[in-house]
């Protein structure tokens, strides 16, 4: 039994005895929820398309027996399948599926993109963002209903607002909003589904491959200066969010929820330095 000790009080995890598969583990805010997790009592199977990011978490986490590793592509159907099958062998079960997938398009416009690039752009943006949760989530039902789990998915300040990123990032992260919604709506009452939207942490992402974009970090220039609250969060500032979402008791009424965690953002907005220019 995981437990935290304040005082003369002892305080049980959220998480305590609960399976989680967490997909986009490797780094980032995907990290933090491991170890946020892990914390809070759970038994975890991590999983990143990056093994040396993996081989990394299991030397910074802590995690015993109760960690576990898998080096897969959450895109295609294949391997959500074996993710979820993977889990189920290494634990018996899933109560929790936390997606922290994400693929960022480093803030472009839809002019700054070539034409003949555009479709890949798209299909490649979506697939990771918006696909990989359909695939997953598809995969896992089974276990999660028996189970009367829940999903958390990754959102963005993006899912509400503008200059979050760019023409394809933004309407993937609306897309994410839209999916939260519906799949409550269907997967009710046996699956709770919910979201975090996180507003800005010092994490690197994947830029798209269509555009030539590498890693980079997903910080537009000046965003620090923007925030209310004058402290840029770190991304393990986020991992309580997550689990609370994903605890069966402490968030027992929630469902179809995007819970915003953006320093404020969302009441001032963000600068726009890419609006209009020379089209």
């Amino acid at each position: 039994m995981a437990e935290v000790f304040v005082g003369l009080r002892t305080h049980v995890g959220m998480l305590d005895n609960q399976i989680a598969l967490i997909i986009g583990a490797g780094g980032g805010i995907g990290r933090a929820v491991v170890s946020r997790y892990l914390r809070e009592g759970a038994s975890v199977l991590a999983v990143d398309r990056a093994a040396d990011r993996l081989e990394s978490l299991k030397r910074e986490v802590a995690g015993g027996n109760r960690l576990r590793t898998l080096t897969a592509d959450a895109t295609s159907w294949e391997s959500s399948e074996a993710i979820v099958q993977e889990t189920v062998n290494r634990f018996g079960g899933i109560d929790v599926m936390v997606s922290c997938v994400g693929i960022y398009d480093q803030g472009i416009r839809l002019v700054e993109i070539p034409g003949t690039q555009l479709a890949a752009a798209f299909d490649e943006c979506f697939r990771g963002n918006v696909g990989s949760l359909l695939l997953n989530i598809r995969a896992a039902i089974p276990q999660l209903a028996a189970r009367k789990g829940r999903v958390v998915v990754t959102g963005s300040f993006a899912s509400y607002r503008t200059s979050g990123g760019g023409v394809l990032y933004t309407a993937a992260k609306h897309a994410v909003m839209g999916l939260v919604s519906q799949l409550a709506f269907e997967l009710a009452p046996k699956i709770r589904v919910n979201g975090v939207a996180p507003g800005v942490a010092q994490t690197m992402m994947s830029g798209l491959g269509a555009l030539g974009q590498s890693p980079k970090s997903s910080l537009l220039p000046g965003t620090e200066k923007q925030l209310p609250l004058e402290t840029m969060p770190d991304t393990h500032d986020y991992g309580a969010i997550y689990a609370l979402l994903g605890s069966a008791r402490e968030s027992a009424a929630m469902t179809g929820s995007m819970v915003v965690v953006d320093s404020g953002l969302l009441v001032r907005g963000l600068a726009a330095p890419n609006r209009g220019g020379d089209l």
